[in-house]
């Protein structure tokens, strides 16, 4: 069996942007896919996308930084799907600001969704995967891990996430179970729209002044990561673990 073929995969954050991208990715290349948004209502048609073009999916709805609700999130894919063996931690949130602006319900909402929401779908995930002695967890950091103006709360989240990943790695590795982070640059989505605006430019502004910057001459899309995540997420990956593959036109090499 070679990719992702037959596989079932859980992809948080997965009703829109990056995450709809992935799901897709992954249902083309044959894994049947839970498509996990805290609003089920969002899945649809990132759901309905898969099944037309022949694939399989569900919608699922869960809190990510809720213990109960992952729980019952993968017990639900478990049942209805056959099994779980890929996580793809995507889902996430942007509350930007300067520090001394910076609120302490922001700090904790990004803290939540990403690093306890990551670590909560890990722990629940992957009893599954090491019952079956085959697994792949995928998680999304950034490159604002390496640190980013106005995100003191996102660039710690991400960098968490980078040790969280080697530390899976480590643990996991004995049991045929890899972990894996992508930390994205520049990515056009309707976030990073919302973002442009909020800083007073447009996304065009932004695509151009980032193709500018890195070697390949172009901004980011989510199809770049999707087909990250497929690699990462193969069966043909056994052999690569604890890394994080910044996915960023080359940014860091100037």
């Amino acid at each position: 069996m070679a990719g992702v073929e037959g596989r079932v995969a859980l992809v948080t954050g997965g009703g829109q942007g990056i995450g709809a991208a992935i799901a897709a990715r992954l249902a083309a290349g044959g894994a049947k896919v839970g498509v996990l948004d805290l609003d089920e209502a969002n899945t649809a048609a990132v759901v309905a996308g898969i099944v037309d073009t022949g694939g399989s999916a569900i919608g699922v709805r869960a809190d990510v930084s809720k213990a109960d609700q992952v729980q019952a999130a993968v017990d639900r894919v478990v049942s209805e799907l056959g099994g779980l063996q890929i996580l793809v931690n995507n889902a996430g949130v942007l509350r930007d600001n300067l520090l001394f602006k910076m609120s302490e319900e922001d700090w904790d909402l990004v803290m939540n969704v990403h690093l306890k929401g990551a670590f909560l779908c890990s722990k629940t995930a992957q009893k599954h995967m090491v019952d079956a002695k085959y697994g792949r967890i995928i998680t999304m950091s950034s490159t604002s891990a390496l640190g980013n103006r106005g995100q003191a709360n996102y660039a710690t989240a991400k960098a968490g996430l980078q040790g969280l990943t080697k530390t899976l790695a480590i643990e996991l590795g004995p049991f045929g179970v890899t972990a894996n982070a992508i930390a994205p640059g520049f990515i056009e989505t309707a976030m990073t729209k919302a973002t442009a605006e909020r800083v007073g430019t447009t996304i065009e502004q932004m695509r151009e002044a980032v193709a500018a910057a890195v070697p390949v001459r172009r901004g980011g899309l989510p199809d770049d990561v999707a087909n990250t995540v497929a690699f990462l997420a193969g069966e043909e990956s056994g052999y690569v673990t604890g890394q994080v593959i910044y996915v960023d036109g080359g940014r860091g090499l100037i």
